[in-house]
């Protein structure tokens, strides 16, 4: 059966009298009967779906996706609403349907995953930056005029600035501003340093070297910053070639279990 409309007015041309529907779809037993009217009252209010996803049509997102949102959001309220409550069910549509949207674009959209309340900062500095847009003119907003303004402290603007420029990334092949080579920001970039690992490591064991004793300490010094040869440190020393293989060994070995453990 057709969904009518009463004459009664109502806040919108696309919100349809479908009452006495609703009373009807939470009597009715599940089953094909039940699925085609439920079908038919969603598609009664998908023009007030439309019109509110036209709501967000110039925030980067294309409309026919923000439709198949806000349909989602009207499936959704079209299942979770109670007609016994005593609500219209236009007031409980319109903030599921908004919310499905919101959703959709704090989930979705933004190239960065920031807070919800950074994200909820972000649109009060956006929106305030628009109104004082139109009072002020030949400058940007100031900090403390934008807190002024949204009822926010001057940190929480500075954050919401900051999320501004999160919503969507410069892709490292864009051209740099000023540039006229075609020099983009992949070319600023620098590369892995292998010589880091060794800084590392250098750092590590400094400690422990420095409580060998003096010979043990000499001994790799020769080795591994003066490269010397074993037969030379021998000969420097006045000690066999096989004693400097043991004492570097040695050496080495109790220099790296102590790191070790010291890491553990």
């Amino acid at each position: 059966m057709p969904t009518r409309t009463s004459a009664k007015q109502h806040p919108h041309d696309d919100a349809p009298d479908t009452a006495e529907a609703f009373r009807r779809l939470t009597s009715m037993p599940a089953g094909p009967e039940r699925d085609a009217l439920r079908d038919e009252i969603v598609e009664a209010w998908l023009p007030m779906a439309d019109r509110l996803a036209g709501r967000f049509r110039s925030r980067g997102e294309s409309f026919e996706d923000l439709r198949q949102v806000a349909a989602l959001g009207l499936v959704k309220a079209v299942d979770r609403y109670d007609p016994e409550l005593g609500n219209a069910f236009e007031s409980y549509a319109v903030p599921t349907i908004t919310g499905e949207i919101k959703r959709h674009f704090r989930d979705h959209m933004w190239t960065l995953h920031v807070p919800r309340r950074v994200q909820d900062l972000r649109n009060r500095v956006r929106f305030a930056s628009q109104d004082l847009s139109q009072t002020i003119s030949g400058r940007r907003p100031t900090v403390a005029e934008i807190a002024e303004h949204a009822k926010m402290s001057e940190e929480d603007v500075k954050v919401g600035l900051e999320a501004l420029e999160s919503f969507t990334a410069l892709s490292l092949d864009a051209e740099l501003p000023g540039s006229e080579d075609g020099y983009s920001l992949s070319d600023a970039l620098g590369s892995y340093d292998p010589a880091l690992d060794t800084v590392v490591d250098r750092e590590a064991v400094k400690s422990r070297l420095a409580a060998l004793p003096e010979r043990e300490r000499a001994i790799l010094y020769m080795r591994f910053f003066s490269d010397m040869t074993q037969s030379r440190i021998a000969e420097e020393l006045g000690i066999s070639q096989m004693h400097v293989s043991r004492l570097i060994s040695r050496c080495c070995g109790r220099v790296r279990e102590q790191v070790m453990r010291d890491v553990a």
